[in-house]
């Protein structure tokens, strides 16, 4: 590819990305595909791309082949330019984590019905509880600050400035509601992103030479933990409600929800291993490690760690998912409560990734014309789906 066509496809891609593309620019785009089968040559600037975008390069790449058909494909935008392109685009990509819109034409003359509501995106937004018992609200104290703590309206950051002493350790909590998300960094430098409906329990500070603990009550959360190397040695644990996860420096992916039978950890990098009463396990990258908690076992997997881990870059990956499971994913994320009128909906399959920014009715909008579902209503903060 020379430097000219490699201009022109990012051009193309971006505005793919973007939504922006036309008729005439993504047929273009859909003949590079067709004309170049086997992709070895990326632009020079494929690395400065978003992690999101590099994701999609890479299955473009890898599976430009493998044209089956797994599935119903949620598009991610909502734009009638598509429609022409669609069919061949959807074949082609279908394998992809990442789906072209089509407005496809409906059979039903059921309409949505929409009254009044306030059902908007999820945004950063969190409850931190001091050791003291005080409440702090980060979504309207967006500057909050102490001698410790330091907020900007979506991360907080614990000073690395001193250590705990061995007989007075403090702990903060820290509480994502449904429709929240947030971001913080303990005080040994350890990462966490909190998706919906988290909480957190975790020390001011850390005692030194000894295993740096923290509790995920339960809810989802991405941890970038800093080395042992840079503690003495000080191993970390992520404590659960279930089951302890030790880990020595690396990036996993915890999900513990209380109304789900099964906390999943998900491993992206380094290493971890799992402990229960009765079970010892390790992880290695791109496994998930299942907790049953009706019987107490741990099942090792491959992970897809692209759709585990894509809530925390701004998207929701849903790969062979149930209506009834994505729906349970998006309930959270804007604190709906969905009903099911037609049981028999719950358990379709689809494929495709959601934006976390996109309005409540485009989504389900979408979902409608590519499912069963003969009609939906949205009435405050419930969805009905029949």
């Amino acid at each position: 590819m020379d430097k000219k066509n490699k201009s022109a496809f990012l051009e193309l891609i971006n505005k793919l990305f973007d939504g922006t593309i036309s008729k005439k620019e993504i047929s273009i785009l859909f003949s590079f595909f067709l004309n170049n089968q086997k992709i070895t040559e990326w632009p020079n600037d494929f690395q400065e791309k978003s992690e999101v975008e590099a994701k999609i390069y890479t299955k473009i790449n890898a599976k430009i082949h493998t044209q089956k058909e797994k599935g119903k494909v949620i598009p991610l935008y909502k734009r009638s330019i598509f429609k022409y392109a669609a069919a061949a685009l959807i074949i082609l990509l279908l394998s992809v984590p990442f789906v072209i819109n089509q407005k496809g034409n409906s059979d039903t003359i059921d309409t949505p019905i929409v009254l009044d509501h306030n059902v908007v995106p999820g945004s950063n937004r969190a409850i931190l509880t001091l050791d003291d018992g005080s409440e702090i609200d980060l979504d309207i104290e967006k500057n909050f600050r102490s001698d410790q703590i330091t907020n900007n309206g979506k991360s907080l950051r614990y000073e690395n400035s001193r250590t705990a002493d061995h007989t007075e350790i403090a702990y903060n909590y820290l509480t994502i509601p449904r429709g929240g998300q947030y971001h913080i960094v303990l005080q040994d430098g350890t990462e966490v992103w909190l998706n919906s409906e988290s909480q957190l329990k975790y020390p001011v500070v850390f005692a030194p030479n000894t295993t740096r603990n923290v509790e995920l009550v339960y809810g989802e959360a991405y941890f970038d933990v800093s080395p042992s190397t840079q503690h003495n040695g000080a191993k970390f644990n992520v404590v659960t409600s279930h089951h302890n996860v030790a880990v020595l420096g690396t990036e996993f992916n915890i999900k513990a929800y209380k109304d789900e039978n099964a906390i999943y950890t998900t491993l992206v990098e380094g290493k971890v291993a799992l402990n229960t009463a009765t079970e010892y396990k390790n992880l290695v990258p791109e496994q998930q490690a299942i907790f049953n908690k009706d019987n107490a076992t741990i099942t090792i997997t491959a992970a897809d760690v692209y759709n585990e881990v894509s809530w925390k870059n701004g998207v929701f990956s849903f790969e062979n998912k149930t209506l009834k499971d994505i729906m349970k994913v998006l309930s959270r994320w804007y604190d709906v409560e969905v009903v099911f009128v037609d049981k028999a909906l719950e358990n379709e399959e689809f494929i495709g990734v959601l934006g976390k920014e996109q309005d409540i009715e485009d989504i389900l909008s979408i979902i409608k014309n590519y499912s069963t579902i003969k009609n939906y209503t949205i009435n405050g903060k419930t969805v009905l789906l029949e």
